[in-house]
């Protein structure tokens, strides 16, 4: 198998949208080809008990996850399934199809293993991805949906587009997402208030029976975080997922002008919040920790810090398609050398 670290140089010459849309045709055909996700399985997946959880009715078997952005229209299930991941993330999904925002809207950031993105919840839409999901659903893995609203819903008619999606794949899902911190939809972010969340949750409780988590920014203070997630809670979530991507352009050397930026670099600020919030959550909520998560030491640490879960995404584009693999074999090792039996044993011992 060829060497990812030899054949990135090349993928690194294309745009970065259009290098993604390669590796998205490429997991479309591999589920055709005989034996190859068989082959692929055996080499990335690890099955161990001391990995395994059931968190909110949900088996996983072993801590790490998709994020959501990679596979935006439930195009790559099979084949990321086959790369090791517990339970994949899809979408952000809006009610309708949205093209997304002008492009160049993808960046790497190579020295820093970073990416920066304006994409603008570019997606096909809940009905195709609805239909598509329909042909996989119920799946091996765990299936979360990202949801969002549309770029052209006026404030006071959003809820109005989460209730829709919800409603929507309110069959064909194990957990959704409600993604209210990305920066790439106008005035998206004015949504994460107390009052918001707490009628919103009321409205999706009510005929949602599966966990329901709120992604966080992470640009918000301290305390205003602590406040959302403490209404959050309260209100009947199950979970919170931190954090999704920064504008603190001061990370980078290069920043573009736009976009929110994820990757190694986020992955203080990151750890920082799921510190805070996991002080005060820990035992009243599922944290999961997704930003700048990119070799197991860093894994490890998250779950150290409380979380249950962690979620990848730039580092894909970084480390290649061992990446899980790599990540659940140092939590292993990493889980012995401390005289653990099980990741729950490790879990919050930090705090």
């Amino acid at each position: 198998m060829l060497d990812y670290k030899t054949l990135r140089p090349f993928l690194f010459k294309l745009e970065p949208e259009e290098a993604h849309k390669i590796i998205e045709c490429l997991c479309q055909i591999a589920p055709k080809i005989p034996m190859l996700l068989a082959a692929l399985s055996k080499r990335f997946c690890i099955q161990d008990e001391a990995l395994a959880q059931n968190i909110n009715g949900l088996d996983f078997y072993n801590p790490v996850g998709l994020a959501a952005g990679f596979d935006k229209n439930a195009l790559m299930i099979e084949s990321l399934c086959a790369l090791g991941f517990s339970h994949l993330e899809l979408g952000a999904v809006t009610p309708f199809l949205q093209i997304g925002n002008e492009k160049p809207r993808l960046w790497r950031h190579i020295q820093e293993e970073s990416l920066q993105n304006a994409m603008g919840f570019n997606n096909q839409g809940a009905e195709i991805i609805a239909q598509r999901l329909e042909q996989y659903y119920p799946f091996v893995l765990p299936l979360g949906i990202n949801i969002g609203k549309n770029k052209t819903t006026p404030q006071e008619k959003a809820q109005d587009d989460y209730i829709t999606l919800a409603q929507k794949f309110k069959d064909i899902s194990d957990y959704l997402s409600l993604n209210l911190s990305s920066p790439n939809t106008p005035n998206l972010r004015d949504l994460q208030n107390e009052a918001f969340i707490n009628e919103l949750l009321k409205s999706l409780i009510a005929f949602y029976p599966k966990p329901i988590y709120l992604k966080i920014s992470p640009d918000l203070a301290i305390d205003e975080i602590l406040k959302l997630s403490e209404a959050a809670i309260n209100a009947g979530i199950k979970g919170l997922i931190l954090t999704n991507t920064t504008l603190d352009y001061s990370l980078v050397a290069n920043p573009k002008e736009k976009g929110g930026i994820s990757g190694k670099v986020l992955a203080n600020k990151s750890k920082t919040i799921l510190k805070e919030v996991a002080k005060a959550f820990y035992k009243k909520t599922t944290l999961i920790s997704v930003g700048g998560i990119s070799n197991a030491q860093e894994a490890y640490e998250r779950l150290k810090l409380g979380a249950s879960l962690i979620q990848v995404y730039s580092a894909m584009i970084f480390e290649g398609p061992s990446l899980v693999f790599n990540l659940n074999k140092g939590i292993l090792e990493l889980l012995r050398q401390d005289g653990l039996n099980h990741i729950q044993e490790a879990i919050g011992v930090n705090l």
